[in-house]
């Protein structure tokens, strides 16, 4: 907005109209970044109400139908609520910096982006109030039970959908329009920070894939309201149909959820290693594999619908050879670390704890893979232990570690470390000690989305509930620790991290011309 268009303003308004007109992308990144903080907060309240019904065997404190409310919405606000505009927040501050660009390409379409979000969770999150109630059919919204079975609020739920899925594909244009021609002379694509090519391959599987969900709600829409039958049989269509559609667009999804945590843990393990990453290139190309990947497997949630034997052949080889590029960029993280000069600030436990639960939250991925171990997983607890570890230690614990690790950069104050690192205990402890136990509750057979269970599952529930209401009470600290780094504390220098070399995002780009641990050949730097 003009300068002119401001002097209309003037008292407090003039401090509130600066947010709602803004078209600064580090004040559109911050929108982005405690709006999600605050959907954040909402799913784990919502988790907390899962977890307290779990605690025992028995009905103790909501109906069924209420607790399937609660898993619902649980997942579709940490999903769409919390990791993506987490994740877009971030892209928001961070991508113009790293490529030297003054703001992003579209500024006004990033300030309607952005706006666009808290219409459409108001909306989600009314149908709580309403007599119908919320959602109640899953964050997978499978038909018929979405369809035909569904709550009157299924509209509120639709639109919703549409507006966020707008949202998303904005923001995308944006980013690709920033990144293809805002970067500044030089920085060709293969100089790039892993996090701004993490973000150019996101940005492409959005456009790619929301408009697949806008057709899956739209499919949903006419059948709830004009007599269509895309998912009923006895209209002609089909439920399964329902579930390739929808995951289409959900697989591609998950990855859309963690490749920019995988560009900010690159971004954070070489500079608290005090070392270049370990191939830069393979790490992009393992990115773009990723990606493409992505779009060839989605039926391995549905091995149990009865396909051909040939497609679940196809699916789980396709789905085993994720593996391999997934497992290039965990050794090159760990090559990266290896014989530097490390130190472990808040950051980078976050990091590491990424690295080594997100491995683990992969392997159970490859054994969900093999079609006939997933038929006996298939709807388990195993496979919510699976996907918490990808999600929880993986998107989440990558927001974290770029959270503190540019903090300083955004405020000029310096977070508090003894806080940052009390709150990485208790979040590391606090999820492991509530989802690993979630393993063994699948294997010996717990169903998901029971708000009841056999006794014989009542251990793990209670240990599973505890780590939960632990890993809950933990993100205060967080809330704690950035307020207070932004009224003040300790000035951020220049070099925030002691001894990291210059700025801590030149670390990741191509080769040096030494490996710092042989001396330099010094015709070698004067060619430089």
């Amino acid at each position: 907005m003009s300068a002119a268009h401001d002097d209309h303003h003037h008292g407090p308004a003039k401090g509130l109209s600066r947010w709602f007109y803004t078209t600064n992308h580090k004040d559109i990144g911050s929108l982005y970044l405690w709006f999600s903080f605050a959907m954040f907060l909402l799913g784990g309240t919502f988790a907390m109400v899962i977890r307290a019904e779990l605690f025992q065997p028995g009905l103790q404190l909501v109906e069924p139908s209420f607790f399937n409310q609660m898993t619902t919405m649980h997942g579709l606000i940490m999903v769409f609520g919390a990791v993506m505009p987490a994740f877009v927040g971030l892209a928001n501050w961070l991508i113009p910096m790293m490529i030297g660009a003054p703001d992003m390409a579209l500024p006004r379409l990033n300030n309607w982006s952005f706006w666009l979000l808290p219409f459409a969770f108001l909306m989600l999150t009314s149908t709580l109030f309403m007599d119908a109630g919320a959602p109640n059919f899953g964050w997978t919204f499978y038909a018929p039970l979405s369809t035909t079975y569904a709550p009157e609020t299924v509209t509120f739920f639709i639109f919703a959908v549409h507006i966020m899925g707008a949202s998303s594909i904005m923001g995308s244009i944006n980013i690709i329009a920033t990144i293809l021609n805002m970067r500044a002379p030089g920085m060709t694509l293969m100089k790039m920070p892993l996090f701004v090519w993490t973000w150019l391959i996101t940005a492409y599987l959005l456009i790619a894939v929301m408009p697949v969900l806008a057709g899956v709600v739209t499919m949903m829409l006419f059948d709830v309201h004009f007599g269509t039958s895309f998912f009923s049989a006895a209209g002609g269509g089909d439920p399964i149909l329902f579930q390739h559609v929808f995951w289409f667009f959900g697989h591609p999804e998950v990855y859309i959820m963690i490749l920019p945590g995988f560009g900010i843990v690159s971004a954070i393990i070489p500079t608290f290693a005090r070392k270049r990453l370990f191939g830069y290139d393979s790490m992009v190309y393992a990115t773009a594999s990723i990606a493409f990947l992505s779009f060839i497997v989605w039926a391995h949630h549905m091995f149990t619908v009865g396909m051909p034997i040939a497609g679940e052949l196809f699916f789980m080889y396709a789905t085993m050879l994720i593996a391999v590029p997934t497992g290039v960029k965990v050794f090159n993280w760990v090559a990266t670390m290896f014989r530097g000069s490390m130190t472990f600030e808040t950051p980078m436990l976050f990091a590491i704890a990424f690295v080594v639960l997100f491995t683990m939250g992969g392997f159970t991925g490859l054994m969900l893979a093999i079609t006939p171990a997933d038929f006996q997983y298939h709807d388990t607890y195993f496979v919510v232990a699976h996907f918490h570890y990808v999600l929880v230690p993986g998107s989440i614990f990558s927001i974290m570690a770029a959270a503190y690790y540019w903090l300083p950069k955004w405020t000029g104050h310096m977070y508090d470390e003894r806080l940052g690192k009390l709150h990485f205990w208790m979040s590391f402890i606090g999820v492991n000690v509530l989802f690993f136990p979630q393993h063994f509750l699948g294997l010996a057979g717990m169903p998901r989305r029971v708000p009841d269970y056999a006794l014989q599952f009542a251990d793990f529930n209670w240990i599973s509930s505890i780590g939960g209401f632990l890993f809950g009470a933990s993100q205060l600290i967080l809330l704690v620790v950035v307020i207070k780094c932004i009224k003040g504390g300790k000035k951020a220098t220049a070099q925030v991290w002691e001894g990291a070399q210059g700025l801590e995002w030149t670390l990741e780009s191509p080769a040096p011309y030494h490996t710092f641990t042989t001396p330099p050949d010094p015709k070698l730097i004067h060619d430089q």
